[in-house]
């Protein structure tokens, strides 16, 4: 659970579907603004992929696109945000928002953290490692992920979920190594910017269950991206 938190059962959630939407669609917002031609942005081309691979309706996608890109009235102004903190049992924990409105969301998160303890800007980030995720999968039997990575030009790689490989990058070679991965065998899956933590606290059950129920009603907020921890295991 050291890299980006999920909440558990997310996948069967009932508004799911509609949550990862939301925030994917924020997200494309803001890449958009680089350029509406994923060929020639690379970010928003990552962001497509992965828009296709959770089913995003097209003309939601289409439409996040254009809004982002100014191609639409009544754009939307997103600013991105960022919070650290500590959960409940001193785990830190770096929140990341897309907002329309800052005043908003700051209040909503200073609440969010009553359980546990809002921080300063610098207060655990210098715990965790900022840095590039890709998750791909192998195309073949032969395919070594310890060569991939020396290849592709990755930090170093991990097993990752449902049998995929996690390969870790510099925060500047992401697009360069999700570009190389096919060649040596693997089909990227996502890639994503994030925080990495240094260190995890290890706790018992009792303890993660009340750290699990903060982080879910951190992550249901509406301004809310990404949620990251130092949480063993």
């Amino acid at each position: 659970m050291g890299a980006q938190w999920k909440a558990r059962h997310k996948e069967i959630a009932a508004n799911a579907k509609g949550r990862i939407f939301g925030k994917l669609s924020k997200e494309i917002m803001v890449a958009a603004r680089s350029g509406a031609d994923p060929d020639m942005n690379p970010r928003l081309r990552l962001l497509v992929e992965q828009a296709k691979k959770v089913s995003m309706p097209k003309e939601t996608l289409d439409r996040a696109i254009k809004k982002g890109a100014g191609l639409l009235d009544g754009g939307v102004s997103l600013e991105r945000l960022t919070y650290e903190g500590f959960a409940p049992h001193k785990v830190p924990v770096i929140v990341e928002c897309l907002t329309d409105n800052a005043n908003r969301t700051y209040p909503n998160i200073r609440v969010l953290f009553r359980k546990g303890q809002l921080g300063a800007a610098g207060s655990v980030s210098w715990d965790f490692n900022y840095q590039g995720m890709i998750e791909a999968s192998s195309t073949s039997k032969d395919a070594d992920a310890e060569l991939a990575a020396i290849e592709a030009g990755a930090q170093d790689f991990e097993a990752g979920e449902e049998g995929a490989t996690l390969f870790l990058t510099d925060s500047t070679d992401l697009d360069a190594v999700c570009k190389a991965l096919p060649s040596h065998g693997f089909t990227v899956q996502s890639a994503q910017l994030g925080y990495r933590p240094k260190n995890t606290v290890t706790l018992s059950d009792a303890e993660r269950e009340e750290v699990e129920a903060f982080l879910e009603a951190i992550d249901a907020d509406d301004d809310v991206q990404n949620v990251y921890v130092g949480l063993a295991g």
